[in-house]
């Protein structure tokens, strides 16, 4: 397959640049795959689709501020940081802007309390980097730090919180899981009262966020691997579920590819913590996941790749094209989906 295949024409105005003043109130396009028809309506009306017996997975990881600004102490120059993974107490893999002026042994402050060295160069193309403080990380973070949103959001975003899932509770993520940003706490009520047991895993949001699929060929691209965690209550409750006839709703495309990183051939979810780097593409049989709720994703992107092997590229390809032709909101701050 070439990466060619999954672009799509997408006006630029129609990149969401602010989240919906109620979460809940976002449109919603309902794709059900053996009909091929397209329904639209707005997310509330996800409540139609469930059944008692189902299991909802979403995912818990949090947004940490992970952007972080800086500059040279001898010149001045300035540099941007974005965390990617914690390797010990104080040794980061990060993202470097701009990369060419990120030398080794360079030391950059970001503030009074914090300051970094620039390390080696990863395999990903990222920089291992030391940061320098005293107290507790996390707290310095908290005030120096800033909400990576994607780039392709140029608007300042004034509350924090509104780039987290109200269920959001393990810190980690260098992005937030988006589908997840639709649903209310009243809303999970609902869902809960209808008999749908809500289910709880973690993966945390990492570098394969970032990285567009650069190969000419789609086989040739390397996901980031992102940790993830399923605990021996969380398989329980899903294995459970498919034995008794019950469907797996997967909130998001890192609870997707969660569930299906700890399922074996049968469709049995195994209790585990580890690394993936699965790159779900058309013709990948899925062994855990029923639907998918999800927003829409950038041309070319191993997201809209993952939402195509649900389906099929071109049927993924006219659900993009109805979107866009009926004035969907796209990206993280847009319109969901319900793959079916």
């Amino acid at each position: 397959m070439k990466t060619s295949d999954f672009y799509y024409d997408l006006p630029p105005e129609l990149i969401a640049q602010t989240p919906a003043r109620d979460r809940s109130a976002s449109r919603l396009l309902i794709y059900n795959r053996k009909t091929r028809s397209i329904t639209d309506g707005v997310f509330t009306d996800i409540l139609q689709y469930f059944r008692p017996g189902d299991v909802l997975v979403r995912n818990i990881t949090r947004v940490i501020p992970a952007r972080l600004h800086a500059h040279r102490k001898d010149t001045g120059g300035s540099m941007e940081f974005l965390l990617l993974k914690r390797l010990d107490d104080h040794h980061w893999e990060c993202l470097v802007k701009p990369g060419r002026r990120a030398r080794e042994g360079l030391e950059f402050q970001i503030s009074d309390e914090l300051s970094a060295v620039i390390g080696k160069t990863t395999d990903a193309g990222g920089r291992i980097v030391a940061f320098q403080y005293e107290g507790i990380f996390e707290e310095i973070l908290d005030k120096v730090g800033e909400m990576p949103l994607p780039p392709y959001i140029t608007e300042k975003l004034d509350d924090k919180e509104r780039y987290q899932t109200v269920y959001a509770r393990e810190n980690g993520s260098a992005a937030a899981p988006t589908a997840g940003l639709h649903f209310t706490p009243e809303l999970l009520d609902k869902v809960q009262n209808m008999g749908v047991e809500i289910v709880d895993i973690l993966l945390h949001v990492g570098l394969g966020t970032f990285r567009p699929v650069s190969a000419e060929n789609v086989e040739d691209h390397h996901m980031h691997a992102e940790y993830y965690e399923v605990t021996p209550e969380a398989a329980a409750a899903i294995n459970h579920a498919r034995a008794t006839g019950g469907r797996i709703i997967a909130v998001g495309t890192t609870s997707c590819r969660t569930l299906e990183s700890v399922a074996d051939a049968a469709g049995i979810i195994h209790a585990q913590r580890g690394w993936t780097s699965i790159f779900i593409t058309p013709g990948y049989r899925f062994k855990a996941v029923d639907a998918l709720i999800t927003n829409f994703h950038l041309p070319e992107s191993t997201l809209l790749m993952l939402v195509s092997a649900l389906s099929s590229r071109e049927e993924m390809l006219r659900v993009y094209d109805h979107a866009v032709k009926n004035r969907y909101r796209f990206f993280s701050f847009g319109d969901a989906m319900l793959i079916l």
